[in-house]
Formats: C-alpha cells, sequence, structure tokens
C-alpha cells in the first residue's frame, strides 16, 4: 500500500515538472515574441505603436479602468456655425499672364518656297505652358496664316500643328516630364509639387497633376512593354514583391495591392502591379515558364506552387535572408547564433573579393566551389544536428530559423553551382526601395489601375537612375519624340537604348 502511494505521488512530481516545463517553455517562447516585437516597433524600423495598445500590454488591467468622465454639454462641433460661407472663387486664367513669353513662329512649307509671293493676313495662336527647372514660360506656337497675292480669294494656307502627346493640353513634354520625374524620382506627392508651383505664381491642381502622369505612362506604356520583352526572354532574374495600398472605389478605405519587382542583374529592371499576392501575379510577369530560367527569390509559398509542373525553371535562395532569420534568435543561443554568422560572413568577404576583382561567372563558379562549398557543407551540418536537437523548440525563433535554412537549402545550394547566379536577392530589394520612400509620402495610389500606371512610371524611372540618366531630359525628350513615331519605333527608346544613341552621336560628333 505505501508504495502505490508512493509511485502516485511520484507520478504526480513527474506530471508537476512536465507542467512547469512545458510553462517555462511557453514563457520562453512569449519572451521571444515580445522582444522581436518591441524591436520591431522601437528599433530601426520607426513604426508607431498606439501608446494605448501598450498600456494594455504592460498594464493587462488597464481596460477594466472606468472612463474619464465626459464632459457636459455640447462640445465645439454642435455649436452652430453662423458664420458667413465663403462665395464661389473666380476662375484663374489657365496660363498666367504674368509669365514671359517663348514665341516660335511656324510658316507652310509653300510660304517657305516663296515668301515674296504671298501675304501674310492673319495667325492662329495657341499657348501651353512650359516649364524649365525653377521658372516657368509661355510658350506661344504662332501659326501664320498666308493667302497668295496673285490669287487674293482663294483659300488661306496655314502650317499644321507638330504632334503633340494631347490636343489642347496647355502643359508642354517638359512640364509633363517635370511632373513625373518628381513625383516618381523625388517621391514628391501631387499636393507638395502643387505647393511649390503655386509658390511660383503659377496655380495647378493636383487632379491635373495627376492626369498629365497618368497621360505620360499611356504614350511610355510601349516603351514598358519593350522593357518586359526583354525580361520574359531572360534566362536569369531576381523578384521579389512589396505592398502598395490603393483605393477601393465606393468603400471609403485602402486595400493592399502589390508592386512585383524583377531584377536583372547588372540589367534593367521591371515593376508590374498585380492586386493579389498568388502565383497568378508570376505568371503575368513572367508568361508560362516554358523556357529554361533561374528564379532567385525569397521562401515565399507562392513561387514554389508557380514553378511547380515547369521542369525548366530553377529557384534559387537568398543567404541574406537566412543570416536574417538568425540574428533575430541571436538573444536565444548567443554563442551558437553568433559561430553561425560569422561562417555567413566568411562566404560574404569570398563573394566581396570577386566583386573587387570584377570576376566573371566563370571565375566565380570556381572560386565558390573551392573556397565557399566546405563552409556551406559545414552550415549543413550543424542545421541537421540542430534539427533533431529537442532542446531547440520549432516554434521558438533559432527553431523556424533552422528549418528555414534546411526547407531553403536545395535552393542556397545553386549559387554553388552557376556563377551567373547572386548570393543573394539584395540587388532587387535594392530596387525596391525607391517605391517604399514613394509610398512614405503619398501613402497610396487610386485604384487599381493607377497601380499600373505607377508600375510602368516606375520601370521607365528607375532604369534611367540605374543608367546614370536624368528622368527629367530623357523623359523630356521622349514624350516629345514618341507622337512622331510609329508604335513599332517605341522599343528603341527604352533608356538602355536611348543612352546608347546618344553616346554614338557624340562619338560621331567628336
Amino acid at each position: 500500500m505505501a508504495e502505490d502511494e508512493r509511485q502516485r505521488m511520484q507520478g504526480e512530481i513527474d506530471r508537476r515538472d512536465e507542467l512547469i516545463a512545458r510553462q517555462s517553455a511557453e514563457i520562453a517562447l512569449l519572451k521571444q515574441a515580445v522582444d522581436a516585437l518591441t524591436r520591431r516597433i522601437f528599433g530601426a524600423k520607426s513604426e508607431s505603436l498606439d501608446p494605448g495598445q501598450l498600456e494594455l500590454l504592460l498594464d493587462p488591467d488597464a481596460s477594466k479602468k472606468a472612463p474619464a468622465a465626459a464632459p457636459e454639454g455640447p462640445g465645439p462641433a454642435a455649436e452652430e456655425d453662423h458664420r458667413p460661407k465663403p462665395g464661389k472663387k473666380p476662375r484663374q486664367p489657365r496660363i498666367p499672364e504674368h509669365l514671359p513669353v517663348i514665341e516660335e513662329i511656324l510658316d507652310p512649307p509653300e510660304v517657305q518656297a516663296d515668301p515674296a509671293a504671298w501675304r501674310h493676313i492673319g495667325e492662329e495662336v495657341r499657348e501651353q505652358l512650359d516649364y524649365r527647372p525653377g521658372r516657368f514660360l509661355r510658350r506661344r506656337l504662332v501659326r501664320r496664316k498666308y493667302v497668295r497675292k496673285a490669287d487674293p480669294l482663294a483659300k488661306p494656307v496655314i502650317a499644321g500643328l507638330p504632334p503633340s502627346i494631347q490636343e489642347r493640353c496647355i502643359a508642354t513634354p517638359a512640364l509633363v516630364a517635370e511632373v513625373v520625374a518628381a513625383r516618381f524620382a523625388d517621391h514628391l506627392p501631387y499636393y507638395r509639387q502643387a505647393g511649390i508651383f503655386a509658390r511660383q505664381g503659377v496655380s495647378l491642381d493636383r487632379k491635373t497633376l495627376c492626369g498629365w502622369a497618368l497621360l505620360a505612362s499611356e504614350w511610355l506604356s510601349a516603351i514598358y512593354r519593350g522593357i518586359e520583352a526583354e525580361h520574359r526572354a531572360c534566362g536569369y532574374l531576381q523578384i521579389d514583391e512589396t505592398p502598395i495600398r490603393y483605393l477601393e472605389p465606393g468603400h471609403g478605405k485602402a486595400r493592399n495591392g502589390y508592386l512585383w519587382t524583377s531584377n536583372i542583374p547588372g540589367g534593367s529592371v521591371l515593376y508590374r502591379w498585380h492586386e493579389g499576392r498568388d502565383q497568378g501575379a508570376l505568371t503575368g510577369l513572367l508568361g508560362d515558364g516554358g523556357m529554361e530560367r533561374i528564379i532567385q527569390c525569397d521562401g515565399y509559398s507562392a513561387y514554389p506552387a508557380w514553378s511547380r509542373g515547369k521542369p525548366g525553371v530553377t529557384l534559387a535562395g537568398c543567404h541574406a535572408h537566412v543570416r536574417r532569420k538568425f540574428f533575430e534568435a541571436q538573444d536565444q543561443a548567443p554563442k551558437l547564433v553568433g559561430w553561425i554568422l560569422r561562417q555567413i560572413g566568411h562566404l560574404y568577404r569570398i563573394e566581396r573579393r570577386l566583386r573587387q576583382t570584377r570576376a566573371g561567372p566563370a571565375l566565380r563558379e570556381a572560386v565558390r566551389s573551392s573556397q565557399s562549398r566546405m563552409i556551406h557543407a559545414r552550415l549543413k551540418k550543424l542545421f541537421d544536428l540542430l534539427a533533431r536537437r529537442r532542446s531547440i523548440l520549432p516554434q521558438s525563433l533559432l527553431g523556424k530559423a533552422v528549418r528555414y535554412a534546411l526547407n531553403q537549402w536545395p535552393n542556397l545550394e545553386v549559387c554553388m553551382a552557376d556563377g551567373r547566379v547572386e548570393i543573394d536577392t539584395n540587388l532587387v530589394e535594392n530596387a525596391i526601395r525607391p517605391t517604399k520612400l514613394g509610398t512614405k509620402n503619398w501613402i497610396f495610389v487610386g485604384r487599381e489601375t493607377a497601380g499600373e500606371k505607377t508600375a510602368i512610371l516606375y520601370t521607365v524611372v528607375e532604369n534611367c537612375r540605374r543608367l546614370g540618366i536624368d528622368p527629367r531630359n530623357y523623359l523630356e525628350n521622349v514624350l516629345t519624340r514618341l507622337p512622331a513615331m510609329k508604335a513599332g519605333e517605341a522599343a528603341s527608346l527604352t533608356p538602355a537604348n536611348w543612352l546608347k544613341a546618344r553616346q554614338a552621336a557624340r562619338q560621331r560628333a567628336a
């Protein structure tokens, strides 16, 4: 009987110890989550937290406290407003009269051939709002009318209007280029641009500026398709996606859309808008995936889902994402994680030397095979060992980092076997960074169609920036030339082709 009682008590003690161990593990996981949340809120990523939410975390009983008494009597909003309503503002002239004038006179070819045979009888004037950096101008395009002196009753002749991006648009390509460059290269919202223009004596509505940007995107769409064709034919791409909020008409709220970014290392970049984050966005970006190609990406599930059933597609992983997850787990096991981070650091030092020597794919592949592969093998052996260790909980930060690395390991090995492939996706993440600067300023875009226009304009501007081209000068030149070109000729005006033509022209002139 005493033995039974002793066994019962021992069983009770074992269950209690098991409960304590389980609760201790849960407390450790919760502390890690709180630490990670604290770093995310108060660390380098300075996203604000409602003080009330923080108070609830620190004082769970705060929500039970009685609310402060409401003030008696109606508030200021309830008081009747007896102030007279302002009258309707007088309509402003489309083009301010005080601007300096640049006048260009156009004569018809018949008059240019024999001026003495014609008598000037009148003219038609078309005024546009022009822009030069820091100042506005009034550009007057004067088309003189002529009648033949020998036949004064004949129909007058007048020069035709040159091709333009839109009939009766007061903005010249230079002004449209300024608006687009300020929005997508300098990340200025339209209301800030309107304020800058107002200080220069020109009042322009935000809706007008937005309309000019949309007009530019329609003309630049042919150039965008040329860059898109280049990416669809490329055998190695880096791809990532980032959320951008857009307005949902009729609901008064913003939803998340996604700007999918395709990067050719050392080449061009392409942005494509999609309202979701599913694999359908990859189909729209890359097509059916029939050709052989390498797609370097992070561990998001849409990539393997899209590549499934496509034997020609190889997914390459990103060592920076692996390093980031272990860096977040370093508080859990400082010595162990510190060793892992040092090994990954060795890999990056090798890559840095390869970049400094401008090594080609063949040399990169040889150096990685002789130096980096052994470091890779050490890491893989350790990760396999850690995955079997019961003391590392699967839901802990260290457990998640180990599981992520092992799940991605076949993709991480791709760069060891192919010298074309980068060690990480930092280049495509750098291409995303300008769009995030923009969203911090203008918060969201309009409806879904505005997302497509945004992708076109970001693609053109970012490719100009990569090539060292002033986006404003490029846009002014291209928007001036496009109306007079055929649709099939627009591909010759991609930023890369445009720069090559400029350089060739300078060499011929020299």
